[in-house]
């Protein structure tokens, strides 16, 4: 069992898939599905729907923040996505959330490198259930991801940066400064020793480079061979020393396998000064690319058994040289060669999509490549006749590597298996005797003929799907003129519609700044007009009950309002005062305004306990604003009186049981203390 294996199982994995929105929009939701390890005891309370892993399922629609935090929480093995740009608009921000990652914790593209296949087809091949639904395609990443199925995406090398250094500055001088520095520059040094001491402890290769300074080291820079999990080393800042641990940057994005790539594949080998090696998978996908001057056949054989187990091996020249066929034998693969050495301008043309880094590759990739396309038909047909329950890739390997017929191979793999194959299966790969032998150049011929159809079919295939192309190529180019003429339309609309949007928005505010200043008067108009009929009415009307009261106004109540409130228009006994902002006031504030003896205190806003106890304990009504409106002209306020006097007649009954409340609570204490004197000495003793 591999190392990944065992931490896989004692770690969680999670899986992710964009839910809804988008990553370069705002707030941008994502299935996330969690797959916790569990016991093989407890595999039936597990949510496995399966044969693979052992694992509780949790499924969840979660904002960006908290993926992040819960990946801080849990600190997963691996974030599996099909698509590592699904979790970052740009690669600056997929840097960043790389650094973000916990130690230990890995981004992992299940779908492969910088030429993703799609996720259906990859759970497909490993047998994961799959469906176009978000939180079903987050489930099969996180799966991929726990079979170890992917790439691991990464900005930073394994090495490691350990930066000692000053945690505060020396300073601008000083009587004590030269004690200062080289008491900072000493601590420096230190520390210095203690992390070295640390990285020779447990064995990981470094270099150090120091700064020397007076009295000791202003910084030491140890360049480490292992990432920041592996060292016994964090960030730490504590009084003269700072530490610094950071990994080192790539110059790019860059992909490796979690595992190393075990499956058949076909491999393209160009020899000369300089020896190249493609590898293409069974479906034609390019796996990897290889060349060097200086390495010999055993590194080229160790690079490709690194990336699988070849089940063809191509040149594209004819005959096959000699060295080509060295590795076909090492191998024990089947060979591949064209009928004639492969022109430049269609090698160009079949790795037209790949990447490759000079000529010897690209020459490599295109033997790999076209011995793919010869033998694409015979995949589809063996994998057509094997059963589901076997390895697809075995079969085909057995036939094209082997030379056997598929019913002989499956009939060997469900021996292998434990099933029964049955006679008519085994023997129905033995050649008929009847059949007459076919020399050499007959089967040749044959060979070449079966060759020549199935390329001319591939060839009319090909120039099917070339003049679709063409067609969809035309309609797309006439959509996109009819596109751009619209667009300039839309945006001469656009244009013209803000322009008079603008015009509309300033019309609209200078209409309500104008109803409002109407409105405004017009309540003023409205109340001087009542105060002038109450000036002119009779007194008789006053004393029923209909007359306003004076109130006096003070903006907030605190000893500053209070004071210029009194200056303005003085405060005397049995005014009713109206606090704008009643809240805030001390003791000291309201023991003042308790001073003039008001005969109500009308509040806009809560009192503070301690000012509402004082207010209370001299007898001084408070009141809500709401329950006695007070309306106000320039510096004028008046109240009317019935509601003033509705509002007291409702305190006094308030005041009344809050007195008898106290009363109570005070003759409860008093009794509890006695109580309590009582018990004491039967304590004591």
């Amino acid at each position: 069992m591999t190392t990944r294996t065992i931490r896989a199982r004692d770690r969680p994995v999670f899986g992710v898939d964009v839910q809804s929105g988008d990553v370069r929009g705002d707030d941008p939701s994502y299935a996330l599905v969690i797959l916790d390890p569990v016991d093989a005891e407890d595999r039936d309370a597990a949510d496995v729907d399966f044969d693979g892993p052992v694992a509780r399922v949790t499924r969840d629609v979660v904002s960006f923040r908290k993926l992040c935090r819960l990946i801080d929480d849990r600190e997963p093995l691996y974030v599996a996505t099909d698509n590592a740009y699904e979790l970052a608009a740009d690669k600056g921000e997929l840097v960043g959330f790389l650094r973000s990652l916990p130690d230990g914790t890995r981004l992992v593209q299940v779908t492969g490198a910088e030429r993703p296949e799609p996720l259906s087809r990859v759970a497909s091949r490993h047998g994961i259930p799959y469906g176009k639904d978000p939180m079903e395609e987050a489930e099969a990443a996180a799966r991929l991801a726990a079979a170890n199925v992917g790439h691991e995406v990464t900005a930073f090398t394994d090495e490691t940066r350990v930066k000692v250094s000053r945690g505060r500055s020396t300073g601008k001088g000083g009587w004590s400064q030269d004690r200062y520095t080289r008491r900072i520059h000493g601590n420096v040094r230190k520390r210095t020793r203690q992390v070295q001491s640390k990285l020779k402890e447990t064995n990981l290769e470094f270099d150090r480079e120091v700064t020397e300074k007076y009295g000791g080291y202003a910084n030491a820079v140890f360049t480490v061979e292992a990432r920041p999990e592996d060292i016994p080393v964090s960030n730490s800042r504590a009084g003269d020393v700072r530490v610094e641990v950071e990994r080192e940057r790539r110059d790019g994005i860059e992909y490796e396998p979690l595992v190393q790539r075990r499956d058949r594949v076909i491999v393209g080998i160009d020899p000369g000064t300089t020896t190249a090696a493609a590898v293409v998978g069974l479906d034609g996908t390019v796996h990897a690319l290889y060349s060097s001057r200086t390495a010999d056949t055993a590194d080229v054989t160790e690079w490709i058994i690194e990336q699988g187990r070849p089940i063809i091996v191509a040149a594209d020249v004819e005959p096959m040289p000699e060295t080509v066929e060295k590795f076909r034998r090492s191998f024990d693969a089947a060979g591949w060669r064209p009928t004639t050495d492969l022109p430049v301008d269609e090698k160009l043309h079949r790795t037209r999509e790949a990447s490759y880094a000079n000529d010897h590759e690209r020459d490599a990739l295109a033997a790999a490549l076209y011995a793919y396309d010869d033998h694409a038909d015979q995949f589809e047909r063996i994998a057509a006749k094997t059963p589901p329950r076997l390895d697809r890739e075995a079969v085909i390997a057995g036939v094209v590597a082997g030379g056997s017929s598929v019913e002989a191979v499956v009939a060997d793999l469900s021996e292998d298996d434990g099933s029964d194959g049955g006679e008519d299966d085994a023997g129905a790969g033995e050649s008929d005797p009847t059949e007459p032998e076919r020399s050499e150049e007959e089967e040749t011929i044959r060979r070449l003929r079966e060759r020549v159809d199935r390329l001319e079919s591939h060839a009319e295939s090909l120039e099917d799907d070339l003049a679709e192309r063409d067609e969809r190529v035309e309609e797309l180019e006439g959509e996109l003129e009819e596109a751009k003429r619209e667009e300039r339309i839309e945006a001469r609309t656009r244009r013209a519609v803000s322009r008079l949007e603008r015009e509309t928005d300033r019309l609209e505010r200078e209409r309500d700044e104008a109803r409002d200043r109407v409105d405004e008067l017009e309540r003023k108009v409205e109340t001087l007009k009542e105060l002038w009929r109450l000036d002119h009415s009779n007194f008789g009307d006053v004393a029923e009950g209909r007359g306003l009261a004076s109130v006096k106004v003070v903006e907030q109540f605190t000893l500053d309002a209070l004071e210029a409130a009194d200056e303005a228009y003085g405060l005397v006994s049995g005014d009713v005062v109206y606090l704008r902002d009643a809240s805030g006031a001390g003791r000291r504030t309201a023991e003042r305004l308790a001073e003039t003896e008001p005969r109500a205190v009308i509040r806009d806003g809560n009192l503070s306990e301690v000012a509402d106890q004082v207010l209370f304990d001299h007898d001084v009504p408070v009141v809500p604003a709401d329950a006695v409106p007070v309306r106000e002209v320039d510096e004028l306020a008046v109240a009317e009186e019935s509601a003033l006097d509705a509002a007291l007649d409702d305190w006094e009954k308030r005041a009344e049981r809050r007195r008898t409340a106290e009363k109570q609570e005070h003759l409860d204490r008093i009794i509890s203390e006695h109580r309590a004197g009582r018990t004491l000495p039967e304590t004591e003793e």
